[in-house]
């Protein structure tokens, strides 16, 4: 099933140059918005340091999961086991396909904004589903992959934020800090 997904989309791939330029910046230059977005919240106050803090430390607890599921699993890259359609060169990367950092990390970050900024979040959720899609479109990873990735991204953003009050007073320290010395 996750192979006949993986082809009904991956299909595409070089069929509507448009859509394979877009695909292709939304895998490699989302990330880019949004540490942007997220060194704006900061520099606007408090609340939005926190929220931006939030989103830090899902960021950096996912990536810490998805090295060791790394580590301890690994599944083949749908171009190691099959001809399928890559937009850029066969990647010298060839680890594990299971999780998607890309997905992982964008899910952990949109959730957790989502929690405090909705529509904010929302827009970051979707661009967060379209860096999945693209990894699949670009031929890196299977359906199955980005949906894991997103719901460990999502579950550990979720568990951060209903965790706040044992952050708030490391989150608290750090912005008091901050403004200390750059304010």
């Amino acid at each position: 099933m996750d192979d006949k997904i993986f082809r009904v989309i991956n299909q595409f791939t070089g069929r509507y140059h448009l859509v394979d330029i877009f695909m292709i910046m939304i895998s490699k230059k989302l990330r880019y918005v949004f540490a942007f977005l997220l060194v704006i919240m900061w520099l606007q106050n408090n609340f939005h340091k926190r929220i931006t803090s939030f989103a830090g430390i899902s960021a950096l607890i996912t990536l810490l999961i998805t090295s060791v599921i790394k580590f301890i699993y690994f599944k083949p890259r749908p171009f190691s086991k099959h001809w399928v359609n890559l937009l850029a060169p066969v990647p010298s990367k060839k680890d594990s396909t299971f999780p998607s950092k890309h997905t992982t990390i964008a899910f952990a970050i949109a959730i957790s904004v989502f929690f405090y900024k909705r529509t904010l979040g929302c827009i970051m959720s979707l661009l967060a589903f379209l860096a999945g899609l693209s990894r699949i479109w670009m031929g890196q990873h299977y359906p199955s992959d980005i949906i894991g990735s997103a719901l460990i991204g999502s579950i550990v953003a979720l568990w951060v934020n209903f965790l706040s009050n044992f952050w708030d007073p490391i989150i608290t320290r750090v912005i008091h800090t901050y403004n200390r010395y750059y304010s």
